[in-house]
């Protein structure tokens, strides 16, 4: 009796299904038992170790995972997590996962909008490093040391405990990681004033592919610059930061007014793109529109509000906005005085009077989104915001940021670190669809893809093209993807290097093909070795 095509497909799947869950059985073994071998014998790694055996192991994967889209879709979870109390524990993660084939994922806070940083389809363990989270700060040299696992907002909070006249420019949530916040660039409202995150690091420890740690001269100048900007996660392991602490005024001044249509906000957001590029550095002025219902009428409008962020008293911010963006209307009564510490609460929208122990709080609240992002050389046209405020009022669960540039981000060159979105930009969009289960959870998750993209597309005649560019911590693997875990092919990768890295995507290439030509550090959308020429 002859057996059908079919049938002897399945039994193929299952051959093949069958071999793949040895082989990776044979190989986590393998792992485990590698690892005591590598690390500390003063800090077991035993401790450390999590498998779908531990009644630990489904929380420690998911409490560090915080969009719901990709953790509700994850078709294949880690062989092992590792949640690294040391740092040999890092270092024999790597050397163990390189020996027996596994793939290595990293993550600090969790936050890859795409989940790169928790999900692989093939065999692989997570190094998670949220437990190394050390904060150094030396006032005398106004420097610290800053281990990956660290957030935000332990930083900011840390850095208040020793000075009222110091800050440092990074991102507004206060649950971001620092080791992948800072290696994409690492924004927030000073970044006029002092640049990005990297643009005042100084140091770094890194485990390269051989599992040994590196400081900023071991591991040459090229590699420091490539992880500035160029991501960590394919050139290695960042363990910590050495960061310049930046001087702040013992008062800031911060404001957030609201309008709807009705109101002007049209012409103000035309305006503000005008504006907002060529205020003083001091001032950071943030737009951001999100659709409403009106209280009443149950009308669907657009609420735009400008969000502002001054290194000074309410006095001077008055005189700059009345002489630069008269239009807004800002009354001395909108603004409010508080220290630099509590303009981090304010950016995170805590209620304001909220004590600053809530920086402490590691772990954010999950969520369904998608996240798309833009850079914009020109002004927007009136008639292209009111398209951009109808797609978003048709969408509902939507909102939108734009950050101004400007400033010193206008005055550092796009190759001294990685990072390229430099001068010529008037400001970056943040394009975030959310929902709820209540809104359909992951099955609806198609339906919101869908529409932002719609929303991206619409915006493509006045956003930057050639390429059009893209914020790496924004990640986003519709603009292009291996769609492999375990294989980066280079002409894909140029695609979205490109977007990502603009003009310093080949030189990252050549970096990645000198400190891990054998691409060990790898993901769907990582930078490949640079290929060697044939002849």
């Amino acid at each position: 009796m002859k057996a059908s095509c079919s049938t002897l497909s399945i039994l193929s799947i299952f051959v093949l299904l069958s071999v793949s869950l040895v082989t990776s059985d044979s190989a986590l073994d393998n792992f485990l038992q590698c690892l005591p071998q590598f690390s500390n014998l003063s800090s077991p790694i035993a401790e450390a170790i999590h498998t779908p055996k531990n009644s630990s192991f489904q929380s420690i994967y998911e409490l560090r995972a915080i969009n719901l889209r990709i953790l509700s879709s994850a078709k294949t979870k880690p062989l092992a997590i590792i949640t690294a109390l040391h740092e040999s524990h890092a270092q024999a993660t790597v050397v163990c996962a390189k020996r027996y084939g596994l793939q290595l994922r990293t993550r600090s806070g969790g936050h890859d909008y795409e989940g790169l940083s928790y999900t692989s389809n093939v065999p692989f363990v997570i190094l998670d490093l949220f437990n190394l989270r050390s904060i150094q700060i030396n006032m005398a040299s106004e420097t610290a040391w800053v281990q990956a696992g660290a957030t935000t907002g332990e930083l900011y909070y840390r850095i208040a405990e020793k000075s009222k006249v110091h800050g440092f420019p990074s991102g507004v949530c206060t649950t971001l990681g620092i080791g992948g916040h800072f290696s994409g660039g690492g924004y927030g409202p000073l970044m006029r004033k002092y640049g990005l995150s990297i643009d005042n690091v100084i140091d770094a420890h890194l485990i390269d592919a051989d599992g040994r740690i590196h400081n900023r001269q071991s591991m040459g100048e090229d590699v420091f610059w490539a992880i500035r900007g160029g991501g960590g996660t394919s050139f290695g392991i960042i363990l910590s930061w050495k960061i310049k602490l930046v001087r702040v005024p013992a008062k800031v001044t911060v404001f957030n007014m609201q309008r709807t249509l009705d109101q002007g906000a049209t012409h103000l957001a035309y305006r503000w793109q005008q504006v907002a590029p060529k205020l003083p550095k001091d001032l950071f002025l943030r737009l951001q529109a999100e659709p409403i219902t009106e209280t009443g009428n149950g009308n669907k409008t657009i609420r735009v509000s400008f969000i502002g962020h001054f290194l000074g008293k309410t006095s001077r911010l008055m005189q700059l906005i009345n002489s630069n963006f008269p239009e807004l209307g800002l009354q001395g009564s909108d603004c409010i005085e508080m220290s630099w510490v509590e303009s981090t609460l304010f950016w995170a929208d805590f209620p304001n009077g909220t004590s600053i122990d809530i920086l402490l709080d590691r772990v954010k609240k999950k969520v369904f989104f998608k996240t798309k992002s833009d850079y914009y050389k020109k002004v927007i046209p009136k008639e292209g915001l009111e398209s951009l405020w109808e797609v978003l009022m048709d969408i509902e669960h939507i909102f939108i940021q734009l950050n101004p540039y400007g400033g010193k981000m206008e005055e550092i060159s796009e190759c001294q670190t990685a990072f390229a979105h430099r001068a010529g930009n008037l400001f970056k969009v943040q394009y975030s669809v959310l929902w709820s289960e209540s809104d359909g959870g992951i099955g609806a998750a198609e339906r919101y893809v869908e529409m932002s993209r719609r929303l991206y597309s619409a915006m493509a005649p006045y956003a930057s093209s050639n390429p059009r560019e893209a914020f790496l911590n924004y990640r986003d693997l519709d603009i292009g993807s291996t769609n492999e875990s375990n294989n980066t092919d280079f002409a894909v990768a140029k695609v979205y290097g490109a977007k990502y890295f603009k003009n310093n995507f080949l030189r990252l290439a050549r970096v990645k093909a000198m400190v891990d030509p054998h691409n060990f550090f790898k993901n769907e959308q990582s930078i490949p070795p640079l290929p060697v020429p044939s002849h």
